[in-house]
């Protein structure tokens, strides 16, 4: 009998993904065992390997490892790291394949302190991309305006990309722009595009708490009763109008490019 996250899928097409990772997760087999209930992709940022690492005993011998080589603080991050995004994309791989490269991703974040800088972004990228050496990663990027100029020149050079932290319609429409671009600088050169992979990641929740604290002020400041009133019914609404509009642009935009 079908999982209701293989129900998810089969009868939405919506692909359900996690937001975590940690070595004892690939390695006990409860990451193939969530593929196998449904699960179609993995995420993962600085924060999630910082709680996996300092949460267990998983990476104390390949710390020692690292150490004992001369690692430094940033060589040693990487290094456990790339291990846990190279194994759990082996894992994810057989759904890549059967779904032609539709799903089956892990995802790997650049240091957040290279928001505001294209180049660095661009030089931790194409390092992530080519030390995993798997076809079925993203590396995320945050978009920023830099970030977005990053996220043309990595997908124009074939890297698969996830740009994170899309909060606004503008931004949205920024990074489609930069896909678009990519792919056809790349089709202008006669460089594949079948296997060039992005996901824009449209942030919803955090929308709300941050539009619901703002309004929470305006609502206690208000002396009209009839307004108090529509305003508390605008709480916890704005996110999901925000990513309603976010789909619709997409969705103009498919068909306009004809992707």
């Amino acid at each position: 009998m079908a999982t209701t996250l293989q129900k998810l899928y089969d009868e939405q097409r919506q692909s359900p993904w996690i937001d975590f990772i940690t070595r004892d997760l690939i390695q006990s087999g409860e990451l193939k065992a969530m593929i196998d209930k449904g699960i179609r992709g993995l995420t993962s940022n600085p924060t999630i390997f910082e709680k996996a690492i300092s949460g267990s005993a998983d990476y104390d011998e390949a710390f020692r490892e690292q150490v004992q080589q001369g690692a430094g603080q940033s060589e040693l991050y990487e290094a456990l790291i790339v291990e846990d995004i190279r194994n759990a994309a082996d894992v994810l791989r057989p759904l890549y394949d059967a779904s032609a490269g539709g799903d089956g991703y892990v995802s790997i974040e650049v240091n957040p302190k290279l928001a505001y800088d294209t180049e660095g972004t661009v030089e931790e990228a194409r390092k992530f991309f080519k030390s995993i050496d798997r076809p079925n990663i993203f590396v995320k990027v945050p978009a920023t305006n830099e970030g977005v100029i990053a996220v043309r020149r990595l997908l124009a050079e074939g890297i698969n990309i996830n740009i994170t932290l899309i909060f606004s319609i503008v931004y949205h429409e920024q990074v489609m722009d930069a896909y678009i671009e990519a792919v056809e600088e790349r089709v202008a050169n006669g460089q594949p595009v079948d296997r060039l992979a992005s996901v824009a990641s449209f942030f919803v929740s955090r929308v709300d708490t941050e539009v619901d604290k703002r309004l929470g002020k305006l609502i206690e400041d208000e002396q009209d009763e009839e307004r108090r009133k529509d305003m508390e019914g605008l709480l916890g609404k704005a996110a999901v109008a925000n990513a309603k509009l976010a789909y619709e642009l997409f969705q103009r935009s498919s068909r306009t490019s004809g992707s």
